[in-house]
Parts: C-alpha cells; sequence; structure tokens
C-alpha cells in the first residue's frame, strides 16, 4: 500500500494536528480515485446512477428537419424578411403536414402548408410562420410583415449528432439525462458500481433501538442518521451495529470492514480519552492522514486507510467521525459527502452552493477556526436574504440540524459576528 504520509509530506499547508478545513476537504478529494467496477442497467434502474462510459448517439436528434411551432410552412424566398413596413405576403395553401408522416409534395413559390409541431419540413419549407399572427381567406393565408427566413424550425441533428457523445462519462443519470437515453432508443447503460460503505459506532455508553435504556446509557442515533446521509448518494451501506470500547473487538470490526467495503465510517473515539482506540488502531493496521481539523463542531475527526488482511486487497479509505450527533453531520456534508462523489466517479464534482446573507442576531466567533452554525433563512421587505441562528448550537443538540435550512459558515480568520454583518450561508437543499 502507498504511504498516505509520503503522498501528503510534500503538500503545502499539511499539519495533521489542526488542518483548516478546506485544506482538509482538498487533501482527502486529491487521494480518492473513483470504484472500478461496472454494471449495465435497463435506463429506468439507473436513475441517479454514475455513468462509466459515455453514451453515444447512434442518430441525429432531431432525425429530420422539422417544425418547431404548430403554422404555416413556406419558401422563407417569398418573404419579405425583416421589413416591417412592408406589406402582407399571400400564399396559396395547398395542404397539410402532419406530424409523424411525411408530406408527399413539394412546396413551390407562392404556396405553403399548414404544418403541426414536430412534423418534417416538406421539400421546398425552410421557414415556419406561427399560426396566431395569420389570416386566412378561402385558400389563401396571409402572412403579415417583420417574419425571419429560417424562424421556428428545428435541423437534424441540431440537439445530437449522430457517432458523437450524448452524455459524457461520469455524469449522474438525472430525469433529463433518463430521457435523453430513451430519446435515443438506448435500453441499457453502463454505470459505475455503488460505493461501499461500512459503518458502525463505537461507546460502552451506546444502546441499540429497542433495549432498555441503561442508567448513563443513550440511544445511538448516529448510524440512523449516516444510514439517512449515504442512502441519500446512492450508496450500498453495510451497518455494522456498535462496536464495544474494546481493542480487540475494534480490531475486528476494522479488519471485517476493510474487507468487504470501500469506505469505513466510525463515529465515536476519536478525541484523546483514555478509551478512544480509533486513532491508535487506525496507526496499527493502516496509516492516519490527519486527526484533526480547524473548525466547529467537529475538530477530531480522523482521515486514513485502513488495510485488510491480504496485500492482494485494496483496503478501505476511513473517516473517524466526532461522536456528538451535529458533529457527525457536519463533518459527513463537509467532508465525507465530496468523497463518496469522487468515489463514485462523478465528474466534475458539484460545486455547493453558497451565498451573502444578512445575520439579524450576533454570534460569537474567535479566528483561528472555521465554523457551521445551523441557520434558518428568510427574506426582508426588500427582498435581500436574511439568516438566523437556530438557538442552541451544541454539537450534542440533535434539534438544531432538524430545525435548519442552511449553514452558517463563518472562514478561518473571522472573528465574533455582530448583528446586521453579513455571512456565507450553504443551504442544506443543495447537500443534504
Amino acid at each position: 500500500m502507498s504511504s498516505l504520509l509520503q503522498a501528503l509530506s510534500c503538500a503545502d499547508n499539511y499539519d495533521p494536528n489542526s488542518l483548516h478545513a478546506d485544506r482538509a476537504r482538498e487533501l482527502v478529494l486529491g487521494l480518492l480515485p473513483p470504484v472500478t467496477g461496472t454494471e449495465k442497467l435497463f435506463v429506468r434502474q439507473a436513475l441517479d446512477r454514475v455513468l462509466a462510459a459515455a453514451v453515444i448517439s447512434p442518430i441525429d436528434v432531431p432525425a429530420h428537419d422539422n417544425s418547431a411551432m404548430d403554422g404555416w410552412g413556406m419558401r422563407g424566398a417569398d418573404l419579405i424578411a425583416g421589413d416591417a413596413t412592408a406589406g402582407e405576403t399571400r400564399l396559396r395553401n395547398i395542404g397539410t403536414a402532419f406530424a409523424g408522416r411525411a408530406y408527399a409534395g413539394k412546396v413551390g413559390a407562392g404556396e405553403t402548408v399548414r404544418i403541426m409541431t414536430g412534423a418534417v419540413l416538406p421539400e421546398g419549407v425552410d421557414t415556419v410562420v406561427i399560426q396566431e399572427v395569420t389570416r386566412v381567406e378561402g385558400d389563401t393565408v396571409i402572412i403579415p410583415p417583420g417574419q425571419q427566413c429560417g424562424q421556428n424550425t428545428r435541423r437534424a441533428g441540431e440537439d445530437l449528432q449522430a457517432g458523437k457523445p450524448a452524455i459524457p462519462a461520469g455524469r449522474k443519470l438525472r430525469p433529463a439525462e433518463i430521457g435523453i437515453v430513451a430519446s435515443l432508443g438506448i435500453a441499457e447503460v453502463t454505470v459505475r458500481r455503488r460505493v461501499r460503505v461500512a459503518l458502525f459506532s463505537t461507546g460502552d455508553e451506546l444502546c441499540s433501538i429497542g433495549e432498555p435504556l441503561a442508567e448513563g446509557a443513550v440511544y445511538d442515533s448516529n448510524r440512523y442518521t449516516l444510514w439517512g446521509m449515504l442512502t441519500r448518494l446512492g450508496c450500498e451501506v453495510i451497518d455494522m451495529g456498535v462496536v464495544r470500547d474494546d481493542p480487540a473487538a475494534l480490531e475486528a470490526a476494522f479488519r471485517d470492514a476493510a474487507g468487504c467495503a470501500d469506505v469505513i465510517i466510525t463515529s465515536g473515539g476519536v478525541s484523546v480519552g483514555e478509551a478512544d482506540f480509533i486513532k491508535q488502531l487506525m496507526a496499527e493496521l493502516g496509516e492516519v492522514a490527519f486527526w484533526k481539523i480547524a473548525m466547529k463542531p467537529g475538530r477530531p475527526m480522523a482521515f486514513g486507510r485502513i488495510q485488510p488482511d491480504g496485500a492482494d486487497r485494496p483496503g478501505a479509505w476511513l473517516f473517524g467521525l466526532p461522536g456528538n450527533p451535529v458533529a457527525v453531520m457536519v463533518t459527513f456534508y463537509q467532508f465525507v459527502r465530496p468523497a463518496i462523489l469522487k468515489l463514485a466517479g462523478l465528474d466534475p464534482l458539484p460545486v455547493v452552493p453558497s451565498f451573502q446573507a444578512r445575520c439579524l442576531e450576533p454570534m460569537k466567533k474567535a479566528p483561528g477556526r472555521t465554523e457551521y452554525q445551523r441557520g434558518i433563512l428568510g427574506r426582508d421587505a426588500q427582498g435581500e436574504w436574511t439568516v438566523r441562528p437556530t438557538g442552541a448550537q451544541g454539537s450534542g443538540v440533535l434539534r438544531s440540524m432538524a430545525e435548519a435550512d442552511c449553514f452558517i459558515v463563518l472562514e478561518h480568520e473571522r472573528g465574533k459576528v455582530g448583528a446586521g454583518d453579513t455571512v456565507t450561508v450553504q443551504p442544506l437543499a443543495a447537500i443534504a
């Protein structure tokens, strides 16, 4: 296994004891290659999957020159194009061109045909005038001035051309892409396999749902939160439950997870307590690239790689997340989510949108770390964006995430925020 530390040794601003949040994200993404392995799926099964090979168009789309509107098809040469003061053009109606069946005749000088949207342009027709602006007197169609030659027509291949890529590899197949595939008559596409993620929580104080809650114990919510976030990303999730604070049990869990998954996610066990074994085991079973990030919440977050038994096996990337519920969600959205998308082969990676909003309340902040506060967006009387914190911002207050619709991102060097100051916000709708 190549050394992570060797790969990172010449990276700028690499401090495993306390990385800037933006730098940590860059380092993680720079290390992760997309997963290998593909499968062929019927197009309706491929929604939200990532293309492993470009879809090449077997046909021109549209296949023929056709009308973009219901109206009258004619020769552009019969119009006095672009002259709004010119007189009307009078043409003789010689028939109708329907969508789905070609018009058999030819349109000559001084002639026009009624044409439907999508109908193939008859021979001689290169222009369509919409029906709403015309008048009909018997078999004569009167065209108003100001029309342009070539208007309201679609040319063969102007959308997609035969033999050329219709959708590039690395693109997620959203409903629009699914429609494009169907429009080409293609039934199957080749997609990357799903990213496999093994997750478990650590801690003797954790109880699973359905167990009686002992004194001093808490129910494990982190696995359920992580399951939800991973499922939305389309991962294959392997839930390994709760692993006790026992080195042998943790080592066995790591080895099992690394043998079946691309990524291992743990929650808890990465701080400096006596029973926090994750960092130590990561170093014994693989490598730790970093374990602290200059951020709040989520400072104790470890990233590295675990090598399973057997030199021929690739190992798994590991994210050791904090134990507090909000810190789990913040670190997941800011670091794990982009890593999963990179592993899934998405190219280019989506940019998380952010914008400026006026903060309605003061917030404490010391320079030297990036903070991700939970906020609620609004609009003032002038229609400008505003934001206010959700209330208590403790990393154990999961309600603050449930009530929030954005992160208030307070940059590394920023100090306290006053009421009315402008802050950066990330809408959760773009990432959650």
